[in-house]
Formats: C-alpha cells, sequence, structure tokens
C-alpha cells in the first residue's frame, strides 16, 4: 500500500511541471486525492463491504469531483490532473502509470452484458481532457487518446487516437493511411457501379 502511494506521489511530480513539492501535492491535488480515497473504497468492496465503499466513494466524489466506482481495479502510478469530471466505470481497468486528464469518461454504452462493462487501459496511455472511452475495449500500451475523442473499438499499442467516432491516426509514431470507408463494403462497391452504369445508359436515350 505505501508503495503505492509513494508510485502515485512520483507520477504527480514527474508528469505535473506546476506540482511545487510533496507537500503541495499532498494537500491541494484533488486528482491524487480521488485515488487514494478510491484504494481504500476498492479495500472495502473486495472485503465485501459493499455500502461502505460506496460511501467512501460518494464522499470523495463530493470533495474532489471524481467519481471512481469502488469496483474499478487501478494500477499504480496512475495521475489524474485537475480531476474534475472524471467518471470510471465499475468494471474498468486502469494499468500502471497511466494519465487522465480532466472530463474523462471511462463508462459502458449500455448495450454490453455481462460482467466486464467497461475499458481496460493498458501501460502507460495518455487520455486527455473531455475524452470518453465506452465499453469493454482495450487502449494499448503507450497509445494517446486525444482530447475529446469518443473511442468505442480497440486501440493497438503506441497509437495516437482523435475523433468522434475515434480514429486512429498513428501507429508508433507513423501516420496511418485514411480509409475510404465506402469502399470497405463489397455490397455497397457494386451498387455504386450498377448507379454509374444506369446513369451512362441513361445519358445514351
Amino acid at each position: 500500500m505505501l508503495k503505492t502511494f509513494s508510485k502515485d506521489l512520483a507520477a504527480v511530480l514527474k508528469n505535473d511541471p506546476a506540482a511545487g513539492g510533496i507537500l503541495e501535492v499532498l494537500l491541494t491535488y484533488s486528482g491524487f486525492h480521488a485515488l487514494q480515497m478510491h484504494r481504500f473504497a476498492h479495500f472495502l468492496y473486495k472485503s465485501k463491504c459493499r455500502f461502505a465503499a460506496r460511501v467512501v466513494s460518494q464522499i470523495s466524489r463530493f470533495l474532489t469531483g471524481v467519481e471512481i466506482h469502488p469496483g474499478a481495479k487501478i494500477g499504480s502510478g496512475v495521475f489524474i490532473d485537475h480531476g474534475t469530471g472524471v467518471v470510471i466505470g465499475q468494471t474498468a481497468v486502469v494499468s500502471n502509470n497511466v494519465i487522465i486528464y480532466q472530463g474523462v469518461t471511462l463508462g459502458g454504452t449500455g448495450k454490453d452484458k455481462g460482467k466486464k462493462r467497461h475499458p481496460t487501459i493498458d501501460c502507460g496511455v495518455m487520455i486527455s481532457a473531455g475524452a470518453k472511452v465506452l465499453g469493454n475495449i482495450t487502449i494499448g500500451q503507450g497509445s494517446k487518446v486525444g482530447a475529446n475523442a469518443v473511442v468505442l473499438t480497440d486501440v493497438p499499442p503506441n497509437a495516437t487516437v482523435v475523433g468522434i467516432p475515434g480514429k486512429i491516426k498513428r501507429i508508433d509514431g507513423k501516420r496511418v493511411p485514411e480509409i475510404d470507408e465506402k469502399h470497405l463494403d463489397p455490397v455497397m462497391d457494386e451498387i455504386e457501379k450498377l448507379r454509374a452504369r444506369i446513369e451512362e445508359l441513361e445519358k445514351l436515350k
């Protein structure tokens, strides 16, 4: 527990150039406070004290503006910057050394059934402000999610995804060619060919 606490503290000092030292982080960083309260709530949740866990999580939400379901699994060295508006769902898994900015949602789509309804975020991922990562999907190690992106499908490691819906723009630092989506459907391809042929025949009349 103390080791995780130290890694969370080190993550803030490493990733936030505005951090003025250990005391400032301990006293004034709401994202750090939310993480520590979640760890206690998660301990209660695993100990079958579900009601007490929810009470702790609601107190944390009131004090920090960060809502993390006590069932969510969060690794060490995670940095929640600013924190306000962050929502992390019950079956979400956040691995080590992840950076999450304000307004991020790791939520469900309402369509997923079964035990796993929320995203898995692999190590070293950065999720920018306002992004929504929804459903039982995986964001691969070292990937970046752009501000206000809405991600509904798996993202491979070391990728950059932006937009609504989220589209992969880079993998391993190399630009991904744009895909003409209308040519992904062979039926639509044939319809377009038939339409073009009909237009040619109409011109012959």
